[in-house]
């Protein structure tokens, strides 16, 4: 199963904001984890291999479906 390639972007609006990848496939797995600071952007998109994005902190996600804020 292929990814879409969809790309999106994830603002940091403060200190520490974690982005962690997470596998494709029968069994979901952690596969990469990213820090950010406050104001950092981080531009990424889903693959083969990620099917899934978790987001911890405060931050702004913005994709092609809309713009998501963690804090409301």
């Amino acid at each position: 199963m292929e990814g879409n390639n969809d790309y999106f972007v994830i603002r940091a609006k403060e200190n520490g904001v974690q982005v962690i990848g997470l596998t494709r496939g029968q069994d979901t797995r952690f596969h990469h984890t990213e820090k950010l600071d406050k104001g950092e952007v981080m531009i990424a998109q889903f693959t083969e291999h990620t099917s899934a994005v978790k987001i911890r902190g405060k931050a702004v996600v913005m994709t092609k479906y809309g713009v998501v804020d963690t804090e409301e």
